[in-house]
């Protein structure tokens, strides 16, 4: 599934070809991805101008210049992608479930398993369902050493869990959390509430630099994912343990551990992480 990282990417590729430009079609060409579309969508934005795309956790947000709050979420899911044609002629794939249409091309969401989804946003975000109990972005000052410490003061549960947890820290993902506990030298088992106040100036700066180099890379291609123009995220190539298992650790040589917490695969060096 995209990460914070991949969402950045495909936002950031799609604020030039829509930002700025009215929607001239909403085509829907099935009644539902995840969930039904809501009735009447095409027509509450057909016709408005796309103010702003952005980014809230793992979720993109198309926003539009109305009076009232009104923006589109949309999540890719498992294998969902955004793809940028400036030719609104070429022929559509069988998986091309959104179209958006401007006077500049078309973006058409592309997904095979439908796990992706559109929902309309007609009010603040924070009555948004998926939006409202959000925590934090990991990037922004808000998340700092002291915000963890406080909200992960007496914590039982394992680190891993607590930084996957939407309501403390909103976007971080298995692999950027594997990532980031490696650069920051603690094991994932660890008890939250455990960590001293070094470690979280650590972990908290470690997340912050591994999300901001994956951005930079375009994110990382797992099985479906591809930047709007087509190409791939190259970060996985830079990957220190995700995904690793035997391999050898680049810090020390010793070979990366695979567990499983909460249904999820870990990946971590036991001889650098403690």
């Amino acid at each position: 599934m995209p990460e914070l990282p991949e969402v950045e990417t495909v936002v950031r590729g799609l604020r030039p070809f829509l930002e700025g430009q009215r929607l001239d079609r909403l085509l829907l060409r099935r009644p539902d991805m995840r969930f039904p579309f809501h009735d009447g969508l095409s027509q509450r934005v057909t016709g408005k101008t796309i103010e702003a795309v952005q980014r809230r956790a793992k979720y993109g947000l198309i926003r539009f210049a109305s009076a009232d709050p009104l923006s589109l979420l949309f999540h890719l899911g498992m294998s969902g992608r955004m793809v940028c044609e400036e030719q609104t002629n070429l022929p559509f794939e069988k998986h091309d479930h959104v179209v958006f249409e401007t006077e500049r091309g078309q973006v058409r969401f592309n997904d095979p398993r439908r796990f992706g989804f559109l929902d309309l946003i007609d009010g603040p975000d924070d009555e948004n369902r998926f939006l409202a109990a959000l925590g934090p972005e990991p990037l922004s000052d808000a998340v700092s050493p002291e915000y963890l410490r406080a909200v992960f003061r007496d914590k039982t549960s394992p680190i891993k869990a607590s930084l996957l947890n939407q309501k403390l820290i909103a976007g971080l993902g298995n692999i950027y959390v594997c990532e980031a506990l490696f650069e920051s030298g603690i094991r994932p088992t660890r008890k939250t509430g455990s960590l001293k106040k070094p470690e979280l100036a650590r972990l908290c700066d470690a997340i912050k630099g591994v999300l901001a180099r994956a951005i930079d890379a375009g994110g990382s291609s797992l099985r479906d994912y591809k930047q709007v123009s087509g190409e791939l995220g190259y970060f996985q190539h830079a990957w220190a343990v995700y995904g690793r298992e035997n391999e050898a650790c680049r810090a020390c040589n010793a070979s990366i551990k695979r567990i499983v917490q909460s249904n999820r695969s870990t990946f971590f060096c036991a001889a650098c992480q403690r």
